[in-house]
């Protein structure tokens, strides 16, 4: 590729749904829920091959960045709106730094791995650096608006899907053109999406700045892109929309693709994910932190200084964390955002 690698990492999140937590001094991405790092420390990690890396955050959180990612440059919105206005905001002021290049955006708080052990090559599977190389080409050689979909192990019903349209191939790989988002489904739905070969949408993107921002002009952003154009990004940012990407430029973009993302892929949304990425004991039990199970099934546990403690109870996620703890059914751990909202009402998150 002749043209840069930028590295995007949007951290300006707050992660509602693992509260306890995840606070409003204390994002999700600053947690080391999975390692001994934080998932921005592994992130920035994950993404060293860039020729650069920058870090998207909002002002409350940008200080802090440099413990995580000493090595990235920061970029702090004006204001949090969401990703549409953090994207076009960022890609303008890389395409400013940096000039002509292929921005990588990866969110900061997922988890990533190589499917088929050691070696992924030969397994026949890509890894996380091969999967984001081949993206990038075909943002740079067609100018698309890339999109990486993940390969469904479950109907999940907590994510967004992709249906892939006419498969196309640059230089011997496959790819696909965008033929639809789909917004997080039912059961029912997800099963079906599952079985038509629809991907998760794992919001990774890869794009040139001149792609994204004239496909940003015929969106709901273009008063953004006019402002920071004429070098008044806080106006940019007042009259710009609180919208997603997804929805402001992706879904209406003519020229739009899908790459298969071939690696192993958590997003660590609410607290039953811990299941997925963490041993269990023979009763089915995770736990993050000390703990103590007596006739208990299927529970999740997690904590930061504290001995948490359950018996003869079964599919519950118990957090205790600083002076809050949460008690929630698994199946129920999407509901946590309504604890959040009314605790952000009261001025208490």
């Amino acid at each position: 590729m002749d043209r840069p690698l930028v590295a995007l990492v949007l951290a300006g999140g707050t992660g509602t749904r693992l509260y306890p937590a995840s606070r409003a001094d204390r994002p999700k991405q600053f947690l080391s829920l999975v390692g001994d790092d934080s998932l921005l420390a592994q992130t920035a990690d994950r993404v060293d091959f860039a020729d650069h890396t920058f870090v998207s955050t909002r002002p409350d959180f940008a200080d802090e960045i440099a413990d995580h990612a000493p090595n990235a440059e920061v970029i702090t919105e004006p204001v949090a709106k969401d990703t549409g206005p953090a994207l076009v905001y960022a890609t303008h002021r890389i395409r400013e730094e940096v000039g002509e290049c292929v921005v990588l955006v990866v969110p900061s708080d997922h988890t990533v791995g190589d499917l088929g052990g050691g070696d992924a090559t030969a397994a026949g599977v890509g890894n996380f650096q091969t999967v984001a190389e081949a993206g990038a080409r075909v943002a740079s050689e067609t100018d698309a608006l890339v999109t990486f979909g993940v390969d469904p192990t479950r109907p999940d019903t907590g994510y967004g899907y992709i249906e892939p349209g006419a498969e196309q191939s640059l230089d011997g790989e496959s790819y696909f053109d965008l033929a639809a988002f789909h917004e997080k489904p039912d059961v029912e739905t997800a099963s079906e999406y599952v079985d038509a070969g629809y991907y998760w949408n794992a919001g990774i993107f890869a794009w040139t700045p001149e792609s994204l921002l004239s496909a940003a002009r015929d969106s709901p952003l273009e008063p953004l892109v006019d402002a920071l154009d004429a070098g008044e990004e806080e106006r940019g940012f007042d009259d710009a929309p609180e919208v997603s990407i997804d929805y402001a430029v992706m879904e209406r973009a003519d020229h739009a693709a899908v790459v298969p993302a071939t690696f192993t892929w958590d997003d660590l949304g609410s607290w039953d994910a811990l299941e997925r990425v963490l041993d269990a004991d023979e009763d089915g039990n995770v736990a993050l932190g000390e703990s103590l199970t007596v006739d208990c099934e299927n529970t999740v546990v997690a904590s930061d200084d504290k001995h948490v403690s359950l018996v003869g109870v079964s599919d519950l996620a118990v957090v205790a964390w600083d002076d809050r703890v949460l008690v929630v059914p698994k199946e129920d751990a999407q509901r946590v955002r309504e604890v959040v909202s009314q605790l952000k009402q009261e001025g208490r998150f």
